[in-house]
């Protein structure tokens, strides 16, 4: 089953950010106290535990929220979701893949410690479509794609 790993904020976009037992998503908006929430198409970020894990395994001392991600997932192949691709998670939220990756202008302290960095790869963004409350342990559903 797809889950929800880490929920997590920053109050500056640049910084890891930090765990919190629940965030509340805001329609078009992402999530309420978070630096990337806003009126744009990547609101909320979402990587992988199993991302994570990888540079763990290169010798990394990294968690959920460090690579600036909100929402850290489990057992969901994130960049395998195409643009336009609705999940559901927990009771009410509803979101929209409108992104896969992104362009990293400046590198980051992860990079520079490992010479890689899994977010700009294998992270993806999504814009709310029905708000709610998120926290760890929450399912995660694959709905369907919009053309």
């Amino acid at each position: 089953m797809a889950k929800i790993a880490a929920v997590s904020v920053s109050e500056k976009k640049g910084m890891r950010k930090t765990n919190v037992d629940e965030v509340f998503l805001a329609v078009e908006h992402g999530i309420k106290g978070d630096a990337h929430a806003g009126d744009w198409h990547r609101q909320v970020s979402l990587l992988a535990k199993e991302s994570i894990e990888k540079m763990q395994k290169m010798g990394l001392d990294v968690k959920a929220g460090d690579f600036a991600e909100n929402l850290t997932t489990e057992g969901i192949e994130l960049t395998a979701l195409p643009v336009g691709t609705r999940l559901n998670i927990g009771e009410d939220v509803l979101v929209e893949v409108t992104q896969i990756g992104k362009v990293c202008h400046d590198r980051c302290a992860i990079y520079y410690q490992a010479g890689d960095c899994v977010m700009p790869r294998e992270g993806i963004f999504v814009r709310v479509l029905a708000g709610g409350r998120v926290s760890p342990g929450d399912a995660i559903k694959v709905l369907e794609q919009q053309q």
